[in-house]
């Protein structure tokens, strides 16, 4: 494919992408001229005044066919320069836009005047709201980083630390168990004895102000969450949290229900019951 056909097929490709782009205005030029005349400057005034709340995708710049294709390919650039000279700091750009000089090398008009131009592209700010759609770009979905559980047993914690330490001493994905959080019976309503723990939570929360916690519920004794139970504690915990000033952003909950048991359910004892009906905090950034 030779140089002039493949610049025709970039050219035929750009233009059906800025047709989406729906709002063109082109100013011409005398023959082997980069400065427009008079009239054209008035016209191109004329709209610099009408869309200082436009915004402009991208400028293409054109040659008739006389000369050579290196002079005309200069030519095309600055009449492109021409103009962005006249609109900069007049009309919003788009940070990401393009200039393009053609020269000649262009689906050309039998009229020669209709092809010394440059071609401004650009959207109304009626349409700003529809920006990204009119260019026909695809916003890139954001995939949420898997933070792996790191349970608080393999930590090997000191024996007498306090909560504070625990968050000193561990990393993104850490589980720690909040000792003392309880709750009256088949409610999510905490227990007064639960004070202190929470108490120290919000201290913490406090002293490390980057901290970001996902509270995660659990139950035991059933072979299902039939009420979410487990969400209702955790929601329940967060916002008492929230009505002591911890931000709401800082903190997400998660119910597991039965489905993350120390022991099996049934359990065998009391004290199994209790390891797993528990609240857990897991370490999301800090």
């Amino acid at each position: 494919m030779n140089i002039k056909r493949l610049l025709l097929c970039t050219l035929i490709f750009f233009s059906f992408e800025l047709v989406k782009a729906q709002e063109q205005f082109s100013v011409f030029f005398d023959s082997n001229k980069f400065e427009v005349t008079k009239s054209e400057n008035k016209k191109l005034q004329d709209w610099i005044m009408a869309n200082k709340d436009s915004k402009i995708v991208a400028v293409n710049g054109y040659t008739d066919e006389d000369g050579s294709n290196s002079l005309n390919d200069t030519l095309s650039k600055k009449r492109v320069d021409f103009i962005l000279n006249q609109i900069k700091n007049q009309v919003k750009i788009r940070e990401d836009f393009k200039t393009r000089s053609f020269g000649e090398n262009f689906q050309q008009s039998k009229n020669k005047a209709e092809n010394r131009k440059v071609t401004i592209y650009y959207i109304l700010s009626k349409d700003l709201a529809r920006e990204e759609e009119i260019l026909g770009i695809k916003k890139t979905e954001i995939i949420p980083e898997e933070i792996i559980p790191i349970e608080e047993e393999t930590m090997n914690f000191p024996e007498k630390a306090t909560l504070a330490d625990k968050i000193k001493l561990s990393r993104k994905g850490t589980l720690i168990r909040l000792n003392d959080i309880n709750f009256y019976v088949n409610t999510f309503a905490v227990l007064p004895t639960s004070k202190r723990a929470i108490d120290e939570l919000i201290r913490v929360m406090d002293s490390f102000p980057k901290l970001k916690i996902e509270i995660q519920g659990h139950i035991c004794c059933v072979p299902k969450d039939a009420r979410n139970l487990s969400l209702e504690r955790a929601r329940q915990v967060k916002r008492i949290l929230v009505s002591e000033g911890i931000r709401e952003k800082r903190i997400q909950v998660k119910g597991f229900g039965v489905s993350k048991p120390k022991f099996p359910i049934p359990e065998k004892s009391e004290v199994e019951a209790a390891r797993n009906r528990r609240v857990e905090i897991m370490i999301l950034e800090k």
